[in-house]
């Protein structure tokens, strides 16, 4: 059995009793990996390290930081089978599965890389003094975003490498100049601690501060909550259920400092299907619909769990029921995750008017560790007047809502909460027809998909990995893409201040040659 320590900055501790072992969800027995739990003096040691090279990291040049973003993508990639096998005797996750993720999350360190060897993010803007200005002389006046401070990231459960301890908050996070403290997911600590040994090398060879990275372990809720509370973290990164997200929103608001929590909960992610594009390829549709649901065995907060047609072609649900009927269930991600899910599937056809639409033709050996996909369906009254219908079943399942008149299909949208994604399948001429649901989709998600499905999100630029509470606890953040720095940063204003006493992007010449708005002009220019 090998046993791992926590991670704190470039040393390693084990300064606990109390242990807890990686688990195998597939065979339902341990892996050969044993973990010390981290104690509150550790805990504490490593926010104070955090702190003390928070005053060094933040004066790193954005340079600096992609050289450290980078180290970590290239040692990521080239770590061979061994991180693989890991991570899928963790999770269940097949390796083709594993692999793609490793290529995302490397491709998204890289992504920042590029965004600070650049450097214009900082948003740089300039407004040069008047002195003679009547009747009252105007300042000089220089804006940039700065870092908040040492941030917590909880690791997800079902993406152990893009949305974990080298994931998407932890990279955005390290990017804006913040170290990162993660407490590493107890449903594959063994790869975490993969991650967490190249994140600190990957510092130590890159000149950063000791302190910059810590990951600690636990399998229960001490350690988090310590995080959260602990008065000189700034700010935290959350991917997982509503329940957990909303606790550790709750710790941070009820600080003496309340400080940020950017929690992604999940959410249902409707599919509108509209009646000419039902009418065109209903089959089509239902054949990919069935196939985006069961998709990792369900297990996206992305996954499409909610389907709004208007029934005017009779063979919709015959379609649906058929390819459903042709899809695969397997291992969940932990006993839990796979309890929870049969839970919520009994409770969901318990409610009356709610019946079984279909189920996976796939029939495991009886293994629980096996989830297997169901379809539900139900008409606009029943799913209108059940507010738990429109909630998360974190799996291979969607509840089919049929309606009768786009007036009902349009109260569906309004009686939406928030979620990640909206989709709406339709024929051009008719999108414009209903272009009403899509103005009040636009206020329900953080991303509306025309003709398409929401698994799959591109790390990229543009994204928005976000939306409307209650997926998340912030509406105006993403957690994918580029512009998810800006939730570890905030403005600073600088009246007056001499030039060798400004930050280098807002001195007058543009040593950086980056994009600034200088007296409400964009230019990369210096100021003369």
């Amino acid at each position: 059995m090998k046993q791992e320590q926590q991670i704190i900055g470039f040393d390693n501790s084990g300064g606990g009793s109390e242990t807890f072992c990686s688990y195998n969800p597939a065979n339902q027995s341990n892996n050969a990996y044993q973990f010390y739990k981290a104690t509150a003096d550790e805990v504490n040691h490593a926010v104070l390290k955090a702190a003390a090279a928070f005053q060094v990291y933040r004066k790193k040049s954005g340079v600096d930081k992609a050289k450290f973003l980078t180290s970590i993508a290239d040692e990521l990639l080239n770590t061979g089978d061994e991180l693989v096998t890991v991570c899928s005797n963790e999770t269940g996750l097949p390796a083709a599965r594993i692999e793609g993720e490793r290529v995302r999350t490397a491709n998204q360190l890289k992504m920042f890389a590029t965004l600070l060897t650049e450097g214009s993010w900082v948003d740089a803007r300039i407004d040069t003094a008047i002195p003679d200005r009547t009747p009252i002389p105007k300042p000089d006046l220089r804006f940039i975003h700065i870092p908040l401070g040492p941030v917590v990231v909880f690791g997800a459960s079902n993406f152990p490498l893009a949305f974990s301890v080298a994931g998407g908050d932890t990279v955005s996070a390290l990017a804006a100049g913040c170290p990162v403290i993660v407490k590493a997911h107890p449903a594959h600590p063994a790869t975490s601690a993969f991650i967490g040994k190249i994140i600190q090398k990957a510092a130590q060879i890159t000149d950063m501060p000791d302190g910059v990275f810590s990951l600690l372990f636990d399998n229960g809720i001490d350690v988090g909550l310590q995080l959260v509370k602990h008065p000189l973290i700034k700010a935290v990164g959350f991917t997982g259920s509503f329940k957990a997200g909303k606790a550790i929103y709750d710790a941070a608001v009820s600080r003496p400092e309340p400080i940020p929590v950017y929690a992604e909960m999940g959410s249902t992610n409707p599919v509108f299907i509209l009646p000419q594009a039902m009418k065109e390829r209903g089959r089509e549709i239902a054949t990919a619909y069935s196939a985006a649901v069961t998709l990792g065995v369900g297990q996206f907060c992305t996954n499409p769990g909610m389907l709004i047609y208007q029934n005017t072609e009779q063979d919709f649900n015959e379609s649906l029921k058929a390819a459903f009927e042709k899809t695969s269930g397997g291992v969940m991600l932990t006993p839990t995750i796979l309890n929870a899910y049969k839970t919520g599937v009994q409770q969901h056809l318990a409610t009356e008017g709610v019946e079984q639409l279909a189920q996976s033709g796939f029939q495991p050996e009886m293994e629980a560790s096996n989830a297997i996909p169901v379809l539900l369906i139900t008409n606009t009254n029943v799913f209108n007047n059940t507010p738990q219908l429109s909630e998360e079943i974190f799996g291979p399942t969607g509840i089919v809502i049929s309606t009768s008149t786009k007036k009902e299909m349009l109260s569906i949208a309004e009686n939406l909460s928030g979620h990640l994604t909206a989709t709406v399948h339709g024929a051009d001429e008719e999108l414009m027809e209903y272009k009403e649901l899509l103005d009040i989709l636009e206020q329900r998600a953080g991303r509306v998909i025309i003709n398409g499905f929401p698994t799959g999100v591109e790390v990229c630029n543009s994204m928005v990995h976000g939306g409307p509470y209650p997926s998340t606890t912030d509406s105006k953040t993403t957690s994918v893409g580029t512009a998810a720095i800006f939730r570890f940063t905030r403005p600073v204003c600088y009246q007056n201040v001499p030039q060798l006493l400004l930050p280098v992007a807002l001195k007058n010449k543009n040593e950086l040659n980056i994009s600034r708005l200088i007296n409400g002009v964009r230019t990369t220019k210096d100021i003369i």
